[in-house]
């Protein structure tokens, strides 16, 4: 007999609740919020790994929310009764949104504040002197205004929860969470969610957990290939740049895409190249502030455009983890005079929710396996079907073997498939491509050495692609960049009279554009008339 599913209305919640978790869609509750939900309601202390995109947030939202309004019965006191610690600003700001979300009907009852934005502390001191009931935040930033005494937490803390835990460690934060956890009560539930079990994730056991329940759910950290395809194709560096192009110019990845380089500059060269093209881009990466970030992430989310080509968090773990000595300082110096600091709180490779991404393209091959995980991660969530797609140099295929042996585990394949691509078919695209290297020298040595980036100068001819370089095999099916003139004479004009809009009347009877200063001529002429 198959095991029949927890429903949210037999898990005891808040009908304010039941009635949050119904607008946004949730029909029934996902497996770590099956199993993760009642346990945390009963008290227990939890450590539960999950893959991404399985519904973390939710599992331990929705008991902290109950938790709260249980207690506000009894005790009408305002005061701040769960902390919750992340690794990033752009995922503070996205368990607030979906804390709010929960709260939609409670939200006179429960207050949610992050404070995990680096802006001055008197700015957020306001906000935490109201005691909302769940605070958001990074470790540096909330014990920032632990010392500050801008936030008391040991008297009321009832809930502690440490979400992608794996990362806390990794960007920087032991010595801060060490320090913050003196400012807590003996006695507190503690949650600890995660993607991966690794060495830190033990130590922020030992520190925080008593007695807890280990869930380990669903054994792969991926989803099947039934749902997320995975595929790697052996290509050195010019041919990325001409296979990017070719995949995104013909259509053949569709959809919402994230785009992966190793590091900032990379970001920006990628950007600059598609660009030549027509192909629009966003970049996502540590030096901007962190309001643009989530602006960039809600804007891709709401379908405003398809690319973002970001970088992860693999740089910044190197940058936290470099030692603070002499030659540091004077990187840093090197730093401030040739560009922007990176923020050591950013990530998108994990924990932010893209929405509906419908392929993820490592154009530089990650450097860990984890890191791999959580970049292809951002797809297949939930569960919608998702692609991810390698390219991998010869420099990497080390790499490559390392991620293809932790997800083959058990099994006899690997999920890791060959993508099988005939370049000779796209020669006629590497002229392009070599055409913008030699016209634009530069570029062609930034891609090779660490120096600044200048604007490029676009070529609008390059953005449509004539039919005599689409590949036999694609004739007929791809029709990629039809220019609207040729558009125009296929649509048969309907007889009679047409009135043109204003907009589209041409140059000359455009009374704007065609208006000539005539007055002086015209008093001549009257005055020889007369």
């Amino acid at each position: 007999m198959a095991h029949e599913r927890l429903q949210f209305h037999e898990m005891g919640l808040d009908d304010r609740l039941l009635k949050a978790v119904a607008d946004l869609g949730w029909s029934k509750p996902t497996l770590i919020q099956e199993k993760v939900i009642p346990l945390a309601l009963d008290g227990k202390d939890l450590l539960a790994r999950a893959r991404t995109g399985s519904g973390k947030t939710a599992s331990y939202g929705i008991p902290v929310i109950q938790r709260i309004l249980a207690s506000k019965q009894n005790v009408r006191e305002q005061d701040v009764r769960a902390l919750i610690v992340v690794p990033t600003k752009e995922l503070g700001h996205q368990v607030q949104i979906m804390m709010r979300q929960l709260t939609a009907y409670c939200s006179r009852d429960i207050r949610v504040a992050d404070i995990s934005s680096k802006v001055d502390l008197s700015t957020q001191r306001p906000i935490l002197m109201e005691k909302p009931d769940v605070v958001v935040g990074t470790p540096s930033r909330v014990l920032a205004h632990l010392n500050a005494q801008n936030l008391v937490l040991r008297s009321s803390l009832e809930m502690l929860v440490v979400d992608e835990a794996d990362l806390i460690f990794s960007f920087g934060f032991e010595s801060d969470l060490k320090n913050l956890l003196c400012h807590l009560p003996n006695i507190y539930q503690s949650f600890l969610m995660s993607a991966t079990f690794n060495e830190d994730v033990q130590t922020l056991k030992e520190l925080l957990l008593h007695n807890p329940v280990i869930l380990k759910l669903q054994g792969s950290q991926l989803p099947d290939s039934s749902q997320l395809q995975q595929y790697s194709i052996k290509c050195e560096e010019e041919d990325k740049f001409l296979l990017v192009y070719t995949l995104l110019k013909l259509c053949l990845v569709k959809g919402k895409t994230l785009l992966f380089v190793g590091t900032v500059d990379r970001c920006y060269r990628l950007k600059l190249f598609l660009e030549q093209f027509g192909i629009p881009a966003c970049v996502l990466n540590s030096e901007l502030p962190v309001q643009s970030r989530c602006h960039i992430i809600a804007q891709f989310n709401q379908g405003f455009y398809d690319y973002i080509i970001a970088t992860d968090e693999q740089s910044l773990t190197e940058t936290a983890a470099e030692p603070q000595t002499t030659a540091g300082k004077e990187k840093k110096k090197t730093q401030k005079k040739g560009g922007k600091a990176k923020d050591k709180e950013y990530g998108v490779s994990r924990g932010v929710d893209f929405q509906n991404v419908a392929n993820v393209i490592n154009f530089d091959f990650p450097k860990t396996v984890e890191s791999y995980i959580h970049r292809v991660g951002r797809t297949a969530r939930a569960d919608n079907p998702g692609t991810a797609l390698s390219f991998v140099s010869h420099t990497e295929l080390g790499l490559l073997s390392e991620v293809e042996e932790a997800l083959t585990g058990d099994e006899t394949n690997s999920p890791l498939k060959p993508y099988e691509f005939k370049m000779e078919q796209i020669e006629g695209f590497r002229y392009r491509c070599r055409t913008y290297f030699e016209d634009n020298p530069r570029d062609l040595q930034l891609l090779r050495h660490d120096k600044d980036l200048h604007p490029a100068v676009v070529k609008p001819h390059l953005k449509n692609v004539p039919e005599y370089l689409i590949p036999e095999a694609l004739k007929g099916v791809v029709h990629p960049l039809t220019s609207r003139r040729r558009r125009r004479k296929e649509i048969q004009r309907p007889g009679g009279v047409i009135k043109s809009s204003f907009k589209k009347n041409i140059q000359g009877k455009n009374p704007l554009k065609s208006f000539q200063y005539t007055g002086g001529k015209n008093r001549k002429g009257k005055a020889s008339q007369s």
